[in-house]
């Protein structure tokens, strides 16, 4: 994919307008999802953080700017995401180094370092599953080219000891995520994330940790919108979710 030129992209807001954000006009863009996984993340200042195929940062730069003092790294696959990314972590005043790399062949200098957390937002559907679009002869590919196990391998190799994984994914695709985090992570807790009240979980986030022991959490769904259903236009985002996505709060993760 060759480089986005200007007229193919837009500058969005995240956060209130704290992070401002490049990405295409057309084809894959953010959502909330990125920013409800990067809110997950307990990280500190001075820890390391690297998202795997981090598109053009999104979760990166907003978890970069709700903890400042961390280090920052991406990998993407496609070139014109990763300068896109680089972009803008200069367009924030964030340091964050952007590697264009296939997740089973990471280069050498990315390959020597370890990372206090890992995150990812791997594609939601399996190889096959989905169809494809085309905007202008640019191919966006909705359907996953590597298996959700070796997203997950490939972060346990670059956790520090007792380092975390945070993964957020469709929750269709449990099964799968849990069966690659069977024999390199462990203390799992899978947080279910639904639309309204009685509504069946879409999506969930991972936590798992690199040496952990302890058992296996499923936790209560964290509710999204105010009601049991779609009743007005405008925002409906219960308070604590409205917090994480205009103010930059951190997701309160079930104890």
């Amino acid at each position: 994919m060759t480089a986005f030129s200007d007229d193919e992209l837009t500058r969005n807001g995240f956060l209130g307008g704290r992070v401002q954000l490049w990405q295409p006009s057309k084809g894959y863009r953010a959502g909330v999802d990125p920013v409800l996984l990067a809110a997950a993340v307990p990280a500190r200042a001075g820890e390391a953080v690297l998202e795997l195929g981090c598109g053009a940062g999104q979760a990166l730069l907003c978890l970069g700017c709700r903890v400042p003092g961390l280090s920052l790294a991406g990998v993407e696959l496609q070139a014109a995401y990763a300068d896109l990314a680089r972009r803008n972590a200069q367009a924030n005043s964030q340091d964050a180094e952007v590697f264009e790399a296939d997740l089973s062949a990471l280069p050498e200098p990315l390959k020597q370092r370890q990372f206090h957390h890992v995150i990812a937002n791997p594609p939601y559907y399996k190889a096959g599953a989905h169809s494809q679009a085309r905007d202008d002869g640019r191919k966006v590919a909705l359907g996953e080219g590597t298996p959700l196990a070796d997203w997950i391998a490939a972060a346990a190799r670059r956790l520090v000891p007792k380092g975390y994984l945070h993964m957020i994914q469709r929750a269709d695709r449990l099964p799968d995520i849990l069966a690659g985090c069977a024999s390199v992570l462990g203390s799992v807790e899978v947080l279910p994330l639904a639309p309204r009240q009685a509504r069946a979980a879409e999506l969930v986030i991972l936590r798992a940790r690199k040496g952990g022991r302890a058992d296996f959490r499923l936790h209560a769904p964290l509710i999204l919108h105010e009601g049991s259903r779609h009743e007005r236009d405008g925002e409906s985002y219960r308070p604590e979710i409205r917090a994480i996505l205009r103010d930059g709060s951190a997701l309160p993760w079930p104890g």
